[in-house]
């Protein structure tokens, strides 16, 4: 699971921000993404992007996507 989101988890890092994720069940997940104090605001791209993105990411695991959550103010 950590693997399939590294390169996401390390580009977001790069515009200030922390990407984690929490298993819900047994095989969805929720992926939090939150704001450091350098954020840069207009990095992030829109929820339905974000979360087409976070799909495709996790089609090679035996996890799919719940939803993402984007930092308040978030697209």
């Amino acid at each position: 699971m950590d693997n399939a989101l590294q390169q996401f988890r390390d580009m977001l890092a790069s515009d200030g921000y922390l990407l984690n994720w929490s298993a819900v069940g047994n095989d969805r997940v929720i992926v939090k993404i939150e704001a450091g104090a350098d954020a840069c605001a207009d990095c992030l791209v829109p929820q339905p992007v974000m979360e087409a993105i976070m799909t495709a990411a996790l089609e090679p695991t035996p996890y799919t996507l719940d939803h993402v959550e984007l930092p308040a103010g978030g697209h």
